[in-house]
């Protein structure tokens, strides 16, 4: 992938050289169910964007990307090859999602060769898929994982990954699940003063030394939606950057406990301008020289993650991972860091879509609605941040159908259960195919059992075109199945 490059002057004195490894996982393997593509796999040019009126402050290149969904010219809708309506004759009828193993894959492999020269960890953020098969693939493909709470750790070891690349976040980690992560010897960032105080108790509780990282606001905005902000001074993650003393002096008064080992900052989520983690980047190799100024031996930046991906489908260009990359390597280099960096979307969003049957289509005379089977209780963005996900219908519509406005529904009882607004679509049929893109982060993650619409069944398509069923369907017996015995 071609990228622009940036520059940055170092200061003039520059710590010590730093050798430091680590240690990397086997692959592993994912048993397959038969399934026969109806054609070879079909490549596409990628479309990247998302709101192009949002320029960037470089010009990265557009290049050749192979996306896992694409329009055919028969009007079929296909993943790596395979025709998603034939999956859809296949399975159980009710929504599911839908996902690319090689587009995962091909993914992760652009976070590797940008990193090539780096020291480096991929923590693969579990919050924003945590299938468990998803999970063993991502570590397979040597990504750590960056975990959230108690159970995140616990699957994440049930998954096989490595815990001393693992990093444990969140503004209020419990003190058992500290323990768990302090006896595993997970990375655990530092985010409040009791937070710090419940982590020293850990350490003592599981009789290990624990490597910290101190979690600082840059107070940077990353000019996102505000529920997905985290590294603004109104968040309510991270230290201010003005306490750092105070959390300095007390890592000094338990040397038994903590080991502090780096900084870490995460700004935020759909991050569409690069030059914002280099901003950070500069802002916390300043931190790190004060820290290493005290006697320190600080050799870890955590960055976060954050990089947004195409939702809107209009071919504008968004920053590809080597992007990002080449905007804070030479700050990285200059302080001989290992560089840590936690993305969960870019990953895995576009690897999915979440596939719908239409139930039919009404008007109230103002607005004209296509009602799916599909609803906000499986994919709830559009919902909670109005966020936009592109829609389109999985087999050619007939010739008469007609193009019309129309807002995309789900059956829950709510008026804010909607998939898409305003989407230009042709009239679709009963029982019509219908997909939501972009649908592998923060879509089945966040899936719930309101109404009672339980949760829905996850697939994938294999390197060799068959598809596996990575995650049975729940059921009403499943549901039932928590007042047995009451």
């Amino acid at each position: 992938m071609a990228a622009a490059q940036l520059t940055f002057n170092p200061p003039s004195s520059f710590s010590k050289p730093l050798n430091h490894s680590l240690p990397r996982n086997p692959f592993s393997q994912n048993p397959i169910l038969p399934f026969k593509p109806s054609l070879k796999p079909f490549v596409l040019k990628a479309v990247l964007s998302q709101n192009p009126s949002k320029s960037l402050t470089q010009d990265p290149q557009t290049v050749p990307f192979k996306h896992c969904f694409s329009k055919s010219s028969d009007g079929f809708l296909y993943c790596e090859g395979l025709k998603v309506q034939d999956v859809m004759d296949s399975v159980e009828k009710r929504p599911f999602y839908l996902y690319s193993k090689p587009q995962i894959t091909r993914n992760v492999e652009a976070y590797k060769e940008a990193l090539e020269g780096l020291r480096s960890v991929i923590g693969y953020a579990i919050k924003a898929n945590n299938n468990f098969k998803i999970l063993e693939h991502l570590r397979g493909l040597g990504c750590g994982a960056v975990l959230v709470s108690g159970n995140e750790l616990r699957l994440a070891l049930r998954a096989g990954f490595d815990p001393t690349r693992c990093i444990f976040n969140g503004n209020g980690k419990l003190l058992d699940d500290l323990v768990l992560a302090a006896q595993e010897g997970v990375f655990i960032n530092v985010d409040s003063e009791f937070d710090l105080e419940n982590i020293i108790r850990a350490a003592r509780i599981a009789g290990k030394r624990v490597n910290i990282l101190l979690r600082i606001n840059p107070d940077v905005d990353p000019q996102v939606h505000p529920y997905v902000s985290t590294g603004n001074k109104n968040s309510k993650f991270g230290i201010r950057n003005e306490k750092l003393q105070w959390f300095l002096d007390e890592v000094k008064k338990h040397p038994d406990e903590l080991k502090l080992v780096g900084a870490h900052c995460h700004l935020g989520s759909t991050i569409t301008k690069v030059d914002i983690f280099r901003d950070a980047a500069v802002l916390m190799v300043e931190y790190l020289d004060k820290i290493r100024d005290q006697g320190f031996d600080v050799n870890y930046l955590n960055i976060g993650g954050g990089l947004g991906i195409d939702y809107y489908h209009t071919g504008a260009v968004l920053p590809t991972p080597r992007d990002l990359i080449n905007t804070v390597r030479e700050v990285v280099l200059s302080r001989d860091l290992n560089l840590i960096i936690e993305p969960g979307r870019s990953l895995i969003a576009n690897s999915c879509c979440l596939v719908n049957r239409v139930t039919g289509v009404k008007t109230n005379g103002t607005k004209n609605f296509i009602v799916i089977d599909g609803s906000m209780a499986e994919l709830i963005r559009p919902s909670l941040y109005d966020a936009y996900q592109h829609i389109e219908l999985v087999s050619p519509a007939p010739h008469e159908a007609e193009i019309s406005t129309f807002d995309v529904v789900g059956p829950v009882c709510e008026s804010a259960d909607f998939l898409g607004k305003e989407r230009e679509l042709p009239t679709p049929p009963k029982g019509a195919g219908l997909v939501v893109h972009d649908a592998g982060a923060y879509c089945m993650s966040m899936a719930s059992t309101y109404n009672l619409k339980m949760r829905p069944p996850e697939y994938w398509v294999e390197e060799n075109g068959s598809v596996s069923k990575i995650r049975h369907a729940e059921t009403f017996e499943d549901h039932m199945r928590f007042f047995e015995g009451l």
